[in-house]
């Protein structure tokens, strides 16, 4: 369930990625269920990327704009994430200045809330798609 219409990467795949919970003015979360596909071991460790995609996917919704790009990452992966684990990306945009957003995510367990990932997400508003002619 969403507060506001969502604006950009209408067709993200939400089994890869996971799906918007709440999206609102400068804020937005995203759940993820961690499944075996993403395995990359016997152990049913969850690789990163896909927490990292959820957490992105966060930001992304956050400034909610269809021509939002990630200029750049700095991330903390801080528990490994296991198949069967529901995950939580919430992504607040704390800085605004000019085309630039600085959107801090954080990646929650949803059983016990435990933080298994963070970062500060740079991303830019450009003027138009960035595959745009």
């Amino acid at each position: 369930m969403t507060d506001a219409a969502i604006a950009t990467h209408p067709r993200i795949d939400p089994s890869l990625c996971g799906a918007p919970v709440t999206v609102a003015p400068g804020r937005a979360e995203v759940r993820l269920v961690a499944t075996p596909v993403m395995a990359v071991d016997d152990h049913g460790l969850c690789h990163g990327g896909f927490v990292f995609g959820a957490a992105d996917y966060a930001a992304m919704l956050a400034v909610n704009d269809p021509n939002v790009v990630l200029g750049a990452a700095t991330v903390k992966f801080l528990r490994p994430v296991r198949v069967g684990d529901a995950v939580l990306a919430r992504g607040t945009c704390s800085i605004e200045h000019g085309r630039k957003r600085m959107v801090t995510v954080e990646v929650v367990r949803e059983a016990g809330g435990e933080v298994v990932f963070t970062g500060e997400f740079a991303c830019f508003v450009l003027d138009k798609h960035v595959l745009a002619g």
